[in-house]
């Protein structure tokens, strides 16, 4: 596996300019990148932008607190795909898991991903694992694996911390076999992104792709 492809260009600041974006794909399309992560209201100009390459186009739905309606969550993420995204990545609704209301929390992943399977697309399940304890951890591989999403994420990059070592080996643990694992946040030197491979993540969201595949081995 080469680092480049594991890895999800991230640009979601939401003072992210046209140029920024246009210079995001661009660099996606340089150094052949798995996907670009944008904003929904970009999905459609990265779409266009990166057509004729290997590299998906990928947003967020629920983004970033999770405590959308799920009817929302399902609109949004459908409204993506007509644009041009197939991999969406969504929040859970993290206040629902907190209070112990599982069920919601399934139900409201289930049917995001029961709509963008339908349609051909990967969900990959963001469960903010710095709000959550290790129960809550592994209670939310055992749905995501349920559910058959296709990754579970460990972090916005928003909240109060970003993905650990100890977090991706805890998800990689207890997801099943086909479940990948995507770790998201604080992830800013190829030391960094290399150990998060090893602990079992098959993916990467990071905003310092382009730092990342330069630096020296």
């Amino acid at each position: 596996m080469h680092l480049n492809t594991t890895i999800d260009h991230t640009l979601l600041k939401p003072d992210a300019t046209v140029e920024q974006i246009d210079r995001l794909c661009a660099e996606a399309r340089e150094h052949a990148f798995a996907s670009v992560c944008v904003l929904p209201w970009y999905v459609e100009r990265a779409a266009a932008m990166l057509a004729d390459t290997p590299v998906a186009t990928c947003t967020v739905i629920g983004f970033p607190l999770g405590g959308t309606f799920t009817q929302t969550k399902v609109a949004e993420a459908m409204l993506a795909m007509d644009r041009g995204a197939t991999e969406l990545d969504m929040v859970i609704n993290i206040s629902a898991l907190k209070s112990g209301e599982i069920d919601v929390v399934e139900a409201d992943i289930a049917a995001v991903v029961s709509a963008v399977h339908g349609r051909k697309g990967i969900v990959k399940v963001i469960i903010e694992t710095s709000l959550l304890t290790d129960a809550e951890k592994v209670g939310m591989c055992h749905v995501v694996t349920r559910i058959r999403a296709d990754y579970i994420k460990t972090s916005t990059g928003f909240s109060t911390g970003g993905a650990t070592l100890d977090d991706v080996r805890l998800l990689r643990a207890n997801v099943g076999a086909d479940v990948r694992v995507k770790a998201s946040g604080g992830i800013r030197d190829r030391a960094t992104a290399e150990a998060m491979l090893e602990a079992g993540a098959s993916r990467l969201g990071t905003s310092a792709g382009v730092s990342i595949v330069r630096e020296r081995h």
